[in-house]
């Protein structure tokens, strides 16, 4: 008995967190937030995007046995990690491979300056862990690439 893995595309504000959270009321399935763990385990160290690669990292090595476990288990794991880079990507096809799945990966592919101004108002609500300006939105999309259908997920696609 096997479960499922789903992966979320997409830049800063796409709605990656939101959707994660249907699809657990969807599937039955547990979220694992990236941002959630990185907040607990390094609060206040993530300054730039070279202590978010350093401290991700990390948390990926030490998650990565769980979350192969839990799919075998038969578990639906809805990994709230960005798929937003190949590399990125390649860690978690690799998760699925392991676990014997084929991931679902979503994208979520609003327009810029949808994710722009959510991310305003996610900044204003003062309820998300990472307060992000517009600089570090453009750092970070500039290293964002979309999936292609040759990596070897199920992609369903948000417009």
């Amino acid at each position: 008995m096997s479960g499922s893995l789903h992966l979320l595309c997409g830049k800063i504000a796409a709605g990656k967190s939101t959707l994660a959270k249907r699809l657990a009321g969807e599937t039955g399935g547990m979220v694992i937030a990236e941002d959630a763990w990185l907040s607990t385990l390094y609060p206040g160290e993530i300054a730039s995007l070279a202590d978010y690669r350093r401290a991700s990292e990390r948390l990926r090595i030490a998650i990565a046995p769980l979350i192969v476990d839990m799919v075998r288990r038969g578990q639906a794991v809805i990994l709230d990690f960005p798929a937003n880079a190949v590399a990125s990507r390649a860690w978690m096809k690799g998760l699925a491979d392991a676990a014997g799945v084929t991931a679902t990966l979503h994208f979520l592919d609003p327009p810029d300056e949808a994710c722009r101004a959510r991310m305003h108002a996610r900044n204003a609500s003062g309820e998300h862990p990472y307060q992000v300006d517009d600089a570090t939105f453009d750092q970070f999309t500039a290293h964002f690439a979309a999936p292609r259908a040759d990596e070897g997920f199920a992609i369903i696609r948000y417009g």
